[in-house]
């Protein structure tokens, strides 16, 4: 893999428009340098019979079953509301309109 340049570094800089004085530059040019060595060498290992993970330990889905159960009638729900026509609640207007 070839090495990242100071060229390359300041450049990308100029791109993302970040101010990079010379020895920040030649810092990340060491940095860059070293991650993209990395991720050469866990491309090298992650073959096609590796399968992608997002978590190093394979965690279930801890669902409980959907199950109907007792539900309120309308006259129930409606009973504990401050203002209702009869068959659904009443609020005031948002924003000041008046219906």
């Amino acid at each position: 893999m070839p090495d990242i340049t100071s060229e390359q570094v300041a450049h990308l800089a100029n791109l993302a428009r970040i101010a990079l004085t010379p020895d920040e530059i030649d810092k990340l040019t060491g940095e860059l340098s070293h991650i993209v060595d990395s991720v050469a060498k866990v491309t090298e290992v992650a073959t096609p019979d590796v399968p992608a993970t997002s978590h190093p330990v394979a965690l279930p889905n801890v669902l409980r079953p959907d199950v109907v159960g007792e539900t309120l009638t309308q006259q129930q729900a409606l009973s504990g509301a401050p203002d209702t026509d009869g068959e659904r609640f009443r609020v005031t207007a948002i924003l000041g309109e008046e219906q």
